[in-house]
């Protein structure tokens, strides 16, 4: 029988096991990141009284991004992702959230579409170690000093207030975001350490220029490291870029969405934070 319970501090060495499972590139800050954006939405899966799987399901408002959907590799398909997205969503529909919001891999595209979400669009994830000599962008380039002041770009991106997770953020590591200021045409890029390669985004800029500019001059800052740069598919500009840095497609993953749909602007995002919040 599966039971599904609240998802614990103390279940993050469970969730490491099957995020190395799949070969993900999350490390333990990133799973304390979600639980403390919204601790309510995290859950875990038991089955003959032990963990088999886990979800989160974190809220921006009328908005929210499922996370970490993992299985034991060796219980899959019994039912067990199922019953934690519904969960999930259960959660979600309780909570007043309207559109919920995930990027799926090929093996969970087929339970996703089943519980009604629709694909929006295809995110590449790139991998390798960087070559690229950053240009002079003729802009300056700086650290974040007030991270509430990006939150209104990355909304016009987005299309979701995720204000919460870039104070979270900002208070993690501020040195790790860099900045464009160029009037009404900001742009911001932060990355972290993953246990794969060194992530680079959420990367929003409203100008081409600041993007190609702020993007580049990151993948210069960490040459000959590896790297894990999701981008969108439709994002000519940014695929150029990480292309020419050397880095290689890795794997697809489907944007997909239940409910509603969002005004996101795929244009002015050149590098995604990540599958689990978008």
């Amino acid at each position: 029988m599966i039971t599904i319970r609240a998802f614990t501090c103390d279940d993050l060495d469970f969730g490491m096991k099957l995020k190395a499972q799949a070969g993900w590139n999350q490390t333990v800050a990133d799973w304390r990141r979600f639980l403390a954006i919204d601790p309510e939405g995290a859950f875990l899966a038991e089955c003959h009284g032990g963990p088999v799987g886990t979800v989160f399901c974190c809220r921006f408002g009328s908005v929210a991004w499922v996370a970490m959907m993992l299985v034991d590799e060796s219980l899959r398909r019994r039912g067990i992702g199922r019953a934690l997205m519904n969960e999930a969503l259960r959660f979600a529909d309780a909570n007043g959230v309207s559109s919920v919001r995930l990027d799926a891999t090929p093996l969970g595209r087929p339970l996703y579409e089943s519980l009604g979400f629709r694909a929006d669009a295809t995110i590449l994830r790139h991998e390798g170690k960087p070559r690229i000599v950053a240009p002079d962008v003729g802009r300056r380039i700086g650290p974040i000093t007030e991270v509430e002041a990006l939150a209104h770009l990355d909304q016009i991106a987005t299309g979701t207030d995720r204000s919460r997770l870039l104070i979270r953020m900002f208070h993690e590591d501020a040195g790790a975001f860099s900045l464009v200021d160029d009037s009404n045409e900001a742009a911001f890029v932060w990355s972290r350490p993953g246990t794969r390669g060194r992530q680079i985004g959420p990367c929003v800029a409203l100008a081409e220029g600041n993007g190609r500019g702020l993007l580049a001059a990151e993948l210069a800052r960490i040459t000959g490291q590896s790297v894990v740069v999701d981008v969108p598919e439709c994002h000519e500009a940014a695929l150029g870029l990480v292309r020419d840095a050397g880095l290689s497609v890795a794997r697809s993953l489907t944007r997909m969405t239940r409910g509603p749909a969002i005004a996101e602007r795929l244009d002015l995002i050149w590098a995604g934070y990540g599958p689990e919040l978008g």
